[in-house]
């Protein structure tokens, strides 16, 4: 496994301020504001309840780049790395003059500042903003149209986070990172459009190959042309899906964080420097498509105070308190769990669980308060 020639420039100079899973306009605020005057900060908007939409635009190029973040505001994760990769471009190098030189990117880092600040997919009226894009019955969804029709990107890259319960294909590889490139038609015809977004995935997957072996998982294609990556493709703008899953042991998401930030710098790097013609898109289909094997926890081999042996699927819910994310478990699955995978496996087989007996009437309880003592993880 190879790490990537950034790593040492990641470790100190990534945006440390933003930490977590729960990241609101407040956290980014300070920092767009300190930003060089070359990064042209503007609200271009305002949200349900009156909360300001920013962009950013930087460079000079004829290759034109649209990327936007929070959509759903509970996917923070790729916001995290927009703001490493603004601390990359604000230094100059050889590679960020050539990326400035060649490309102009129009970044919209919080689309949702509502759903962010409440941590939910949805916007203050409790519409998808995702699901918008032909009504655009949403302030949010207005305001990106309005964006994409003045810039007129080459490209866009629509930024999102995946559940825990996702795989690389039907194995026991978690999907770390998904990428899809949208259909812009019901027959999910490979257009050149589409081509040309397969061949951006390619180099990305082929980079973070080297990093996660067999951790990259490819989204179904399904067209609904309600989803805003569908309408962008259909008008003729090539469009990347990108997608934060979950990296093992990291429910905070920051090694995700730091993978998608190699990708988009990858994929930028790639538009800058290549004339892309999407001739070579065969090695986009050998990425699997996502699985749902996984659980957060598997029970194994649990007993009951009736005799009962069975296993639980258990998922966390994420919930805010105090500005602060949670974990709330609860049961998913009560079967024989013989195919699916988790991201932690308690046996009550072993020795320092056969203690345990779950009453019958309080299942659900004895879990909980099983899984509260033993199985705490970070939040």
């Amino acid at each position: 496994m190879h790490t990537h020639p950034l790593a040492n420039w990641y470790r100190t100079h990534s945006e440390t301020t933003l930490q977590g899973r729960y990241i609101t306009l407040t956290h980014i605020t300070s920092l767009l504001e300190k930003l060089p005057a070359k990064f042209n900060l503007k609200q271009i908007g305002v949200s349900v309840l009156n909360r300001p939409i920013h962009s950013l635009t930087i460079g000079n190029g004829n290759k034109k780049i649209l990327m936007w973040s929070q959509m759903h505001g509970n996917e923070s994760t790729t916001t995290k790395a927009v703001f490493d990769l603004l601390n990359l471009l604000i230094e100059p190098s050889e590679a960020t003059e050539a990326i400035l030189a060649n490309c102009t990117l129009c970044i919209i880092p919080m689309l949702n500042p509502d759903g962010s600040h409440a941590y939910t997919r949805l916007n203050a009226n409790n519409i998808d903003l995702n699901r918008d894009a032909q009504t655009l019955s949403q302030p949010e969804s207005i305001v990106l149209k309005a964006v994409y029709d003045e810039f007129q990107p080459d490209y866009c890259f629509n930024l999102h986070g995946q559940r825990t319960m996702y795989s690389a294909g039907n194995t026991d590889k978690s999907s770390i990172i998904s990428f899809l490139t949208p259909s812009q038609d019901a027959d999910r015809t490979i257009t050149s459009n589409r081509k040309k977004s397969m061949e951006i995935i390619i180099k990305m997957n082929e980079m973070l190959q080297k990093i996660i072996p067999n951790h990259i998982g490819r989204y179904d294609d399904g067209f609904n042309i309600n989803c805003v990556g569908d309408t962008f493709q259909s008008l003729g703008t090539p469009t990347v899906l990108f997608e934060a899953g979950h990296f093992p042991n990291d429910y905070q998401r920051e090694n995700t964080r730091e993978l998608i930030f190699y990708a988009m710098l990858e994929a930028i790097q790639y538009i800058s420097s290549t004339e892309i013609t999407g001739t070579h898109t065969e090695a986009y289909f050998e990425i699997p498509e996502n699985g749902k094997e996984y659980y957060d926890i598997i029970l194994k081999n649990i007993k009951t105070d009736k005799d009962e042996t069975f296993d639980l699927g258990i998922m966390y819910k994420e919930v805010l308190v105090n500005d602060k994310i949670h974990f709330e478990p609860y049961i998913e699955d009560k079967k024989i769990l013989k195919k699916s995978f988790a991201h932690k496996i308690i046996d009550f087989q072993e020795a320092n669980a056969q203690k345990y007996i779950f009453q019958s009437f309080s299942l659900q309880n004895d879990v909980m308060q099983f899984l509260r003592k033993f199985n705490k993880i970070d939040n």
